[in-house]
């Protein structure tokens, strides 16, 4: 079935404009709007040309849109919220990468591709179930809080579509680290590579990035990432991150 797809910006839209000026997005004002851990996701997923990679939840499509400025193959993108998923779609057309973005509607526990995936990556929901404040917003409320998914099946579900050979990267909350490698350790997954994200120097961290395999003599560390300087505004390696760049 043909959807039909218009990408002109609606009222209750923003159009935004990110690595200077290469990728454009529209977000809802008043909906579910990506954060800061979208392009240090994007920017530390490793790709190659000929990757077929699945994006599991993606939201207004901004992580596989950020990717397209890197070699693939192809991404197919999930996404369970359908007004999501058509702002997703109009993202794609917008920047015209329907050739190398193809977005399903779909809950991703009812997913079942053809063939598994040389890379999965995913910006989960941070949130447990029945904890937290929940929003006015539905649309925020299933993209922040584990609604309809939780981390257990995320990895599942990675586990089950992942090459042998394939990789998996995920950003998640420092506070919930723990939680995730020993759910990785159950899916018979390694901690491939990993790096922290610091707000400023001598505070804790507040995010992880993980890249998993189901093979890993050991875990590489990457140095952390600071966000900020004593200046208060971005490291030279964020502003490098926000401005796209292509190789670390």
């Amino acid at each position: 079935m043909m959807i039909e797809v218009n990408p002109e910006v609606r009222p209750d839209e923003s159009l935004d404009t990110f690595y200077r000026g290469r990728i454009l997005v529209l977000q809802r004002k008043n909906g579910f709007r990506f954060s800061i851990d979208a392009p240090l996701l994007a920017d530390f997923i490793q790709t190659k040309d000929s990757d077929e990679i699945l994006e599991i939840g993606t939201g207004c499509g901004i992580i596989s849109l950020l990717l397209s400025i890197k070699p693939f193959k192809h991404i197919v993108a999930l996404e369970v919220q359908p007004g999501l998923a058509d702002l997703a779609r109009r993202n794609v057309m917008l920047n015209n990468l329907e050739g190398r973005i193809t977005i399903i509607q779909k809950d991703f526990r009812c997913y079942h591709p053809y063939h598994k995936f040389d890379i999965i990556f995913s910006n989960p929901p941070y949130i447990r179930k029945n904890s937290g404040f929940l929003s006015p917003s539905e649309e925020k409320n299933i993209a922040k809080h584990e609604l309809l998914c939780s981390l257990e099946e995320i990895l599942t579900w990675t586990r089950t579509w992942l090459k042998e050979t394939g990789r998996a990267y995920f950003i998640f909350p420092h506070s919930r680290r723990q939680e995730f490698e020993d759910e990785l350790g159950k899916q018979g997954l390694k901690l491939k590579t990993q790096r922290l994200v610091y707000p400023r120097e001598n505070e804790q961290p507040n995010f992880f990035l993980a890249e998993c395999a189901f093979s890993a003599e050991e875990t590489r560390v990457i140095p952390p990432l600071v966000l900020f300087g004593p200046d208060g505004r971005y490291t030279q390696e964020a502003e490098e991150i926000f401005a796209g760049r292509q190789k670390r």
